[in-house]
């Protein structure tokens, strides 16, 4: 999931990372890296931390259709802000313009490859339960899985 994520960002880090002046060109990759482990550990938590019914309504596309202004995806542009400031010593104001930027595009993406059934590599059963981890929430997962046809 995390090399999905990373291939996403990859794919849409054009005006918000690597043609960004104010983000040195060695530093790309760490931003890149960040944003992506940010996005999952935030998905993440959504999923662990009663952000699970919001979660699942942005999967399956129920509920607020407007990804950019989803309740989960301001908070994962949160926390992708954060992480840049305090890991990468990034100012705030070009984390807020990376996170505003790349957040509800790569997680308009992945709700897309989620939702789409003729993309396999990931499914709303699969996601859930990558998100959820193993022991209480692996059983989840499967739950949601089954819910959704897991492919």
């Amino acid at each position: 999931m995390l090399d999905m994520l990373m291939n996403l960002v990859q794919q849409n880090a054009g005006q918000a990372v690597t043609n960004n002046p104010a983000i040195p060109n060695t530093q790309n990759d760490n931003v890149m890296q960040t944003v992506a482990g940010s996005i999952m550990s935030s998905l993440g938590q959504q999923a662990q931390g009663g952000g699970l019914g919001s979660l699942l309504g942005m999967v399956t596309g129920q509920g607020n259709s407007n990804i950019a202004d989803h309740p989960v995806t301001q908070d994962v542009q949160q926390n992708v802000q954060q992480d840049l400031m305090s890991k990468l010593g990034i100012s705030p104001q070009v984390a807020m313009s990376v996170a505003s930027a790349l957040v509800p595009i790569v997680l308009n993406k992945l709700m897309h490859k989620t939702n789409d059934p003729n993309d396999s590599s990931i499914n709303a059963g699969s996601l859930m339960s990558m998100l959820g981890g193993g022991g209480a929430g692996g059983g989840l997962g499967s739950m949601l899985g089954g819910l959704f046809g897991g492919r």
